[in-house]
């Protein structure tokens, strides 16, 4: 796990404003043709994921967000940020997802690697305490929206709402106005909590988008109807345990948080994965704690730029 720092123009405005991208090649063919002057290919790959999050009420106040990345070993790069026209924010990118001309990004330049982790995050938080979070959902069936909206993908959508909204609400509008083309072919879903405690998954089925109240996201769909419940038999376990422990503490310090992220963790169940990072964001304070690889004695802390 290693950490870097963006600041300045990203490209990320111009990029929606010349139509977006309806697929990961097309994210990485603009960050190649107009971002990347070392003449290097950007390529994104296939790694699929599970994941948990939480959101609870903090005892010393404000609101709390959880999130566990569930893969197997992975070079992980966080991503401070501080672009032009945009809110600050740290966000996680899997460097296993990109790569340079064939090179692991992780060799490249500093430079190369912030700029790319900036289209290609996971999860993260901005500065006015919104929380966004992919998890994946095992189903047959893809995103790919077709309404003549400008096109993003699952990671630039993520980028979209740590740049621009500052709650649900907003980060609900935003998604609306574009059409949603699922990264690496896989479903997905977004948990999306804010400052003021409102927390929500975002689902799409036969493309048409979706937004339920819920304080736990795992991996199957929570969406009333045809698809609830479509999803692995773990991730229903891990969503359980979760929703125990939310109703036995309508509060919890950021230390409980943390022991929950620990009780959801891999190493609790008999896969081939690991809790690659688990970040508690504290949405109050606008600071992240990380947890690497299911060592939760040690936390690294990192507050927002502003």
């Amino acid at each position: 796990m290693s950490r870097i720092h963006f600041e300045g123009n990203d490209g990320f405005d111009e990029f929606l404003a010349q139509g977006g991208a309806d697929s990961d090649s097309d994210v990485a063919e603009y960050l190649t043709s107009n971002l990347i002057d070392s003449g290097i290919s950007i390529l994104f790959g296939e790694n699929p994921f599970g994941c948990s999050t939480l959101s609870v009420a903090g005892s010393d106040g404000g609101y709390l967000f959880g999130r566990n990345f569930d893969w197997n070993n992975c070079n992980a790069l966080i991503v401070s940020a501080s672009p032009e026209n945009a809110y600050a924010s740290v966000s996680t990118v899997n460097l296993d997802f990109v790569q340079a001309g064939g090179i692991d990004i992780s060799k490249m330049p500093d430079g190369v690697q912030a700029l790319v982790g900036m289209y290609a995050p996971l999860d993260g938080m901005n500065e006015k305490g919104l929380a966004v979070s992919v998890n994946m959902i095992q189903d047959s069936a893809a995103i790919n929206q077709d309404t003549g909206k400008t096109g993003i993908t699952t990671t630039t959508a993520v980028r979209l709402l740590l740049d621009r909204a500052a709650d649900v609400d907003e980060a609900v509008k935003l998604l609306g106005d574009y059409d949603m083309h699922g990264s690496m072919g896989m479903m997905i879903h977004f948990a999306i909590a804010d400052a003021s405690g409102k927390s929500v998954v975002v689902e799409y089925i036969n493309n048409e988008m979706h937004v339920t109240d819920t304080p736990v996201v795992t991996n199957f769909y929570l969406t009333e109807g045809e698809k609830y419940g479509i999803g692995t038999s773990q991730s229903h376990e891990r969503y359980e345990i979760l929703t125990d422990l939310i109703s036995q503490n309508k509060q919890m310090s950021k230390e409980d948080v943390r022991d929950a992220l620990d009780r959801v963790s891999k190493d609790n169940f008999d896969d081939y994965a690991s809790t690659e990072w688990s970040i508690v964001m504290d949405q109050e304070n606008k600071e992240l704690t990380y947890y690497h690889r299911e060592d939760y004695t040690k936390g690294y802390s990192i507050q927002i730029e502003q």
